[in-house]
């Protein structure tokens, strides 16, 4: 079974074809296109995209990775208003949401998808937001800590830690004050 730990740009010599719900996965069993075995080791945390390449361990293979189609709602918004609106709401509740560029005559707000979910479709649908269920590779904002575009995880001194939001490098470690009791006359 090919190992697959690190990431590359070289030319790809096969593929495999992942649900958003298994790239974020750090470690998983794949079935490649040319039907051989591999296994997914990345760093904890660590997302994969559609068009990210990884490189085998032993360097025999380098696999690219395409978003698989999925199961979606699509969310058309008339207005800029009405997108903006859907997408906090959708970003209020810490859903991962595809902003699609509007297109086609009269069409001024443009369309958000999401994961298969009811209750969701529902919900952007009372806001005003037309709905349809697609198949589509779904490839969500990454959010403001985020890599955006940049896939390279290397060591850096002055790497923000995504899961502690504004405290990079530039701010010192707070300091905890003791206080002495105070003496009772």
């Amino acid at each position: 079974m090919l190992i697959l730990n690190q990431r590359t740009t070289q030319a790809p010599s096969d593929s495999v074809a992942l649900a958003y719900d298994e790239r974020k996965r750090s470690r998983l069993r794949v079935t490649l296109a040319s039907g051989f075995e591999a296994g997914i080791f990345l760093e904890r945390g660590d997302h994969l995209h559609g068009g990210d390449r990884l490189l085998a361990e032993d360097g025999s293979a380098v696999i690219e990775i395409y978003a698989a189609p999925e199961q979606l709602i699509e969310a058309l918004a008339e207005t800029p208003l009405l997108f903006a609106r859907a997408a906090y709401h959708l970003g209020n509740r810490h859903v991962p949401v595809q902003l699609i560029h509007a297109s086609g005559a009269g069409q001024s707000g443009g369309s958000l998808r999401f994961q298969a979910d009811h209750v969701l479709a529902e919900m952007v649908r009372g806001l005003g937001c037309s709905i349809r269920e697609t198949e589509a590779p779904f490839e969500p904002e990454t959010g403001a800590y985020g890599a955006q575009g940049a896939h390279t995880h290397q060591a850096n001194a002055h790497a923000v830690d995504p899961h502690d939001p504004g405290h990079g490098p530039h701010r010192s470690v707070p300091k905890i004050h003791q206080f002495k009791p105070t003496q009772k006359a």
